[in-house]
Formats: C-alpha cells, structure tokens, sequence
C-alpha cells in the first residue's frame, strides 16, 4: 500500500508522514523532492523552475515508487504536495493504474493555520537565527505564493480524502489516516515534550538551502 500524503506547503505533510513511519512496522518515507531537487542540481540556476512541471520528474517518480512497490512488503509513505491534475493522474494515477493500492489524503486546514505553521516551523527559526530575524524566508515565501492555489485545488472531489488539521496533533492526523485504511499504529507513548522535540528534529533533518 502507498500512502500519499498531500496538502499544501507547510501543512504538516513531513511530520504526518515520519510519525506514521516512526508507529508502523515495515514502513518507509520515498519523498518525490529528492528526484526534484537532483533534477536542480543538474541545471545552471537560470533554468531551474519548478521542477513538476518537468514531464522527466513525473515520470521519474512514477518509476521509482513503481519500483519500491513491486519490491517492499511495508508501507510507502509519500509527502508530497501535487495540486495540477494533470500531473496528478501522472503520478498518483499511473499508479493505480499500475495496479497498485495508493491511497490518497490532503491535509488541509484554515489560511491562517496554514500561516501560522510557516512562522513557526524549524526552517523559518534556523534561518532567522543564522542570518538575522529579518531576513528574506525564500522556502516560506514561495509556500506562500502557493498557499491559496493548493487550497482551492485541494478541496476538489479528485484530491479526496481531506483532512482538516487546525485542531489536530500531528499524532491525531497520523492515527485518522491509518484508521482509514485498515492500518494498526503501535501507541504513540511520546509526552508533550519529547514529541515536540522529536517534530522540532524532524523538521531541522528536512531542512534545504538550495
């Protein structure tokens, strides 16, 4: 079974799907980012873009979890924000219709939810730290840009099931999601201050400057 985890940049995707690894035996994280960004690295500055909307990143995602599916027993875990339909049925869709059980959710939560979580999230505090509490946030600047796009897109039928998350812990969104499909999470045993610490490293591990 393939989970993908979608939403819009800053909404928890990351989080939801470590916290699902972290409580279900087997399972393993393919995060379609890193196809983008070595993608990047291949390209002079001037000609990178937004790597989705290179047909040799769809395709190379398909691939790729095409291959991970046919060879893992466990449970992937997909994070990753897909808002074009097209591009969607690319992915998601060839997917299925490859015969795999991909199971689809869109965390979703209230504009300012969503604005909040940007603020406070690990990248925007490291950056600050290192280079001043008013410098430029390029990352968070772009999940901006993109915020009302991916949650419009969002809402529609094709990108179901949505989960509204502005009054869940990221362990409540994980345990719905594997509720919803049939899925036992071992008992999340983390107190208040150890799961923040452990969401606070997840998000420094996740951390990009290019």
């Amino acid at each position: 079974m393939l989970l993908w985890i979608n939403g819009p940049f800053g909404g928890g995707k990351t989080q939801t799907a470590y916290e699902l690894r972290r409580r279900l035996a087997g399972s393993v994280v393919c995060d379609p980012e890193h196809v983008g960004f070595g993608l990047h690295r291949m390209m002079p500055p001037s000609l990178r873009g937004d790597f989705q909307d290179l047909a040799v990143w769809r395709q190379g995602v398909f691939e790729v979890l095409d291959h991970v599916l046919s060879g893992h027993e466990g449970t992937v875990i997909v994070p990753m924000t897909i808002v074009e339909p097209a591009y969607f049925r690319e992915t998601v869709g060839r997917l299925r219709e490859r015969g795999h059980d991909v199971r689809h959710f869109a965390l979703l939560a209230e504009r300012e939810t969503v604005l909040r979580r940007l603020r406070e999230r690990g990248f925007g505090h490291v950056v600050q730290f290192v280079a001043g509490k008013d410098a430029p946030l390029r990352r968070e600047s772009f999940a901006v840009s993109k915020l009302d796009l991916c949650l419009e897109r969002l809402r529609a039928e094709e990108f179901g099931d949505q989960v509204w998350t502005d009054h869940l812990t990221v362990p409540e969104v994980a345990e719905h999601i594997a509720a919803a499909v049939g899925l036992a999470l071992a008992p999340n045993r983390d107190g208040a201050l150890r799961g923040r610490a452990r969401r606070a490293w997840t998000g420094i591990k996740h951390i990009r400057f290019d």
